[in-house]
């Protein structure tokens, strides 16, 4: 990889290990703590790439990113950003950032990431040619929306919904109930150029001629959400239908969102919705990932959550370490959803910092403690794990040791080891999903490319098949 790297992180820490990566991969590399620093070299001429934080001390950086395109539209920019929401991520694709990673980001990653940028200036340069007279980005200063995750299965939704934002095509989002499906359909309005036109939401119990007509001419310039598709009975689904192909074409037709459940071609194979009408709804799919899938984001939402509660008038409570914890440890069936409704409840019923003690009164009915992750403390001897996946494990390691005695078995055991679990983990996920490699992905928490080369190294053969319910 070569060229010159303009780096701007008022992380000193990111700052030495970004240095030292890209220079390693045979790049000069020039860093700062400082936006107008940045800017300075850029209108110097200095760079080939921009790589910057967003919050800095003296600014934005996605801000920034206009004054550079002005200076030099050839050069692409980077983002990095701890902000890890929905916003973030259109707002770096507004801007047209050539790409967005969250922190913490792999660095394996983010070096792949360079070495293109690097190699694709020119066409960046054919991108940004509007410069100054580039329309105006729509405004996304609300950061209310509860779309938060570092977890790559949103970290991918969230670059998938900034592609879309202005796309001419019908976005059917899918998900289990409670994860936000209506959120993300609401910010493919709110954030799109059709933003300026209204937002009209039909439901199932909205499926007469009447109200289906004065809806879509309500929608028109605007967006047409169409709720639940599936369960809209025959007659409204046709009725639906006629109205949507009526429509086609013109100038003032709605975009089309819809939500659907997790799998919307199994309603289809199942009679539930109609095909012709499903392919009119799903000219793009996006599937939200379930909140177990991204554990590691709860703490960060609950938070979240805690300030929207009291911007409602509710106590705005601290949690502590150990109760953001618990939190994680929960099993969440109804998903964001109803960890939205333990954090009102846990700020309308005390005061002061949440306890351990409260948070498990609280969720006793509501939510059960998931099994103890691998590597955790037990509660107790290790026979008392039983049904639990990390006592399992540790009773097949056991007696795979004891069955050397006193020699060690041999080397190589910790990749051995890794692949009895990954295998079966990702058979039976295929196999759940149907085959269906972007939803055993989401369901996986993984991204797909990296599914798709675990399957290739692992040599698991993927079949599609009709899920049999």
């Amino acid at each position: 990889m070569d060229g010159t790297i303009l780096i701007a992180d008022d992380d000193r820490s990111i700052r030495t290990v970004l240095t030292q990566a890209l220079t390693r991969a045979g790049c000069r590399v020039h860093a700062t703590g400082s936006l107008q620093q940045l800017l300075k070299w850029v209108e110097e001429g200095r760079g080939d790439l921009v790589v910057t934080d967003v919050m800095m001390p003296d600014g934005n950086g996605i801000d920034t990113i206009p004054a550079i395109r002005r200076s030099r539209p050839e050069l692409p920019v980077i983002v990095i950003s701890a902000q890890n929401t929905i916003v973030t991520a259109i707002r770096a694709t507004e801007a047209e950032a050539f790409d967005y990673l969250p922190k913490p980001f792999d660095l394996p990653e983010l070096l792949a990431r360079a070495r293109e940028a690097l190699s694709r200036r020119p066409r960046i340069s054919e991108l940004t040619g509007q410069g100054a007279n580039a329309p105006a980005a729509p405004d996304l200063s609300d950061t209310t929306l509860p779309l938060i995750g570092h977890a790559p299965a949103m970290q991918a939704l969230f670059r998938l919904v900034a592609k879309l934002l202005n796309a001419d095509l019908p976005v059917m989002v899918a998900g289990q109930a409670g994860v936000g499906k209506t959120t993300i359909g609401r910010a493919l309005h709110e954030f799109s150029e059709r933003s300026a036109g209204l937002l009209v939401v039909v439901t199932p119990a909205d499926g007469s001629s009447e109200t289906l007509s004065r809806a879509m001419r309500g929608a028109q310039g605007g967006t047409l959400m169409v709720e639940n598709p599936a369960g809209f009975d025959a007659a409204a689904q046709t009725r639906l239908l006629a109205l949507l192909e009526q429509a086609d074409g013109a100038i003032s037709a709605p975009r089309l969102v819809s939500t659907a459940g997790p799998d919307p071609q199994g309603e289809v194979d199942e009679g539930r919705l109609r095909a012709d009408l499903y392919y009119r709804l799903a000219g793009a799919m996006i599937s939200v990932p379930p909140l177990a899938a991204r554990r590691d984001d709860i703490p960060a939402l609950a938070q979240h959550l805690m300030g929207r509660a009291a911007a409602l008038g509710l106590a705005e409570r601290a949690l502590p370490e150990d109760v953001l914890s618990d939190l994680r440890g929960l099993d969440y069936p109804g998903n964001v959803r109803q960890l939205e409704n333990l954090v009102r409840r846990l700020a309308l019923t005390g005061s002061g910092p949440v306890t351990r003690e409260e948070l498990r009164d609280l969720a006793g009915g509501a939510a059960t403690p998931v099994p103890t992750p691998a590597g955790a403390p037990s509660a107790g001897p290790r026979g008392t794990a039983t049904g639990q996946l990390s006592g399992s494990v540790a009773d097949h390691l056991q007696r795979y040791f004891d069955l050397h005695g006193d020699a060690l078995p041999p080397p190589g055991l910790y990749d051995r080891i890794l692949r009895e679990i990954e295998v079966p983990l990702l058979e039976i996920a295929l196999d759940a999903t149907g085959g269906n490699q972007l939803r055993c992905a989401a369901l996986l928490g993984i991204n797909r490319n990296t599914l798709r080369k675990k399957l290739s190294d692992l040599n698991i053969q993927v079949t599609r098949r009709r899920r049999v319910m």
